[in-house]
């Protein structure tokens, strides 16, 4: 065959040149913040679990006091009881058996409640005397007294629990006589066995007092008029709205009969307190003055004037009033206690459960409000 008749063969197209796939595409990785902490859970879980643990302590102490007021403590004395609840401390260790119970009295005499419980001074001075009346190694009591004077029921109450204490138990009780020791302050040391007076104490101021504000001029001045309606013409007497001059001679002399019939009470409670105290040592001690009535009328003196008038029985400090105590008791060494007040947890709740709208500032002194229209054993030293 002829090779002009054979057409060639076709040929064939390129090729197109092969390409690579593009990468695939890859998205960075998202870095999600952590979650914020919710603000203040730490100070509220760290507060519960202080509070759970102070609840716990609490109920183990609550479960041992228990036990400890049915059982006795260690030195047998009972903690039970609806009164103050006390905790015996060791104030002088002189590695002795016998004790003696120091009570210390101190600020105005009053019969308002001071502390949340609602104890007064009396309540506490009485569960005092009666815990070193239970106590067998308690062998005698030095009342310590720094005080202008207060209440007149208030300090009799402390004068009758010192008096019924020497008696029922026959344990001394020695006053030992601080910066000042007049008015009331002298009247709850009369029944002590023995009064020991720095020669520097103020002392006496025996007699009472009772006073109001009259504030009628003011009110005139002003343009105000009280109206008045009583049931009877002595209703509002000593009412500081009342004009000085419209009060009845009647009853000016009911007033100073009342103060006459308390002021003869005092007066009754020295001399009875100094014989006392005369025939339990049998008759060591000072002697009142024939004349002694005469230094009963309101005015101050120092210690050593007190004693040279037979008012107290030895110049000294503290020091010398307990080692008169240990003469009297027959003791060779003693250990001093105190009773001080326990503080528990239905104490700290009730400080927050007070209604009261008031606000209380501390001036580093003590303020106390003095009632008007109350008979008042109180020294003029503290009034001024």
């Amino acid at each position: 065959m002829d090779e002009s008749t054979n057409p060639p063969a076709p040929t064939p197209p390129p090729s197109s040149p092969v390409t690579a796939p593009p990468p695939a595409f890859t998205a960075p990785p998202v870095i999600i913040p952590p979650a914020p902490k919710p603000k203040g859970g730490g100070g509220w879980k760290a507060f519960a679990i202080i509070l759970l643990v102070f609840f716990l302590v609490s109920f183990m102490y609550n479960i041992s006091s228990f036990f400890s007021g049915i059982f006795g403590d260690s030195d047998g004395a009972s903690v039970r009881g609806t009164g103050p609840r006390l905790t015996e401390v060791l104030r002088e260790d002189n590695n002795a058996t016998d004790k003696i119970a120091l009570i210390e009295l101190s600020g105005i005499i009053a019969s308002a409640a001071t502390d949340t419980a609602g104890f007064d001074m009396v309540d506490v001075i009485r569960a005092q005397l009666k815990r070193a009346a239970k106590d067998n190694q308690v062998k005698a009591v030095i009342l310590k007294v720094d005080s202008p004077g207060g209440e007149v029921l208030a300090s009799d109450e402390i004068y009758g629990a010192i008096r019924d204490f020497q008696a029922t138990t026959l344990k001394p009780v020695v006053a030992s006589m601080g910066g000042v020791a007049a008015s009331g302050g002298y009247y709850v040391s009369a029944p002590c066995q023995w009064i020991v007076a720095n020669e520097l104490t103020i002392t006496g101021s025996i007699g009472v007092i009772m006073s109001s504000l009259n504030y009628y001029g003011l009110m005139e001045k002003i343009g105000l008029k009280p109206q008045v309606y009583k049931s009877g013409k002595f209703k509002d007497m000593m009412s500081g709205t009342r004009n000085p001059a419209a009060v009845p001679e009647e009853e000016r002399a009911m007033l100073q009969n009342l103060i006459d019939e308390t002021y003869g009470r005092f007066k009754e409670v020295v001399a009875e307190g100094r014989a006392g105290s005369m025939k339990r040592n049998g008759g060591k001690g000072q002697k009142l003055v024939e004349n002694w009535t005469e230094f009963a009328d309101g005015r101050v003196m120092s210690g050593k004037e007190a004693f040279q008038r037979g008012f107290v029985d030895e110049l000294g400090n503290f020091r010398v009033a307990v080692e008169r105590t240990k003469t009297i008791a027959n003791l060779k060494s003693a250990n001093l206690v105190v009773y001080q007040q326990r503080f528990e947890l239905a104490d700290f709740f009730k400080v927050f459960g007070k209604t009261e709208g008031r606000v209380k500032i501390d001036l580093g002194m003590e303020i106390p409000k003095l009632p008007a229209g109350r008979l008042f054993f109180l020294s003029p030293t503290y009034l001024n």
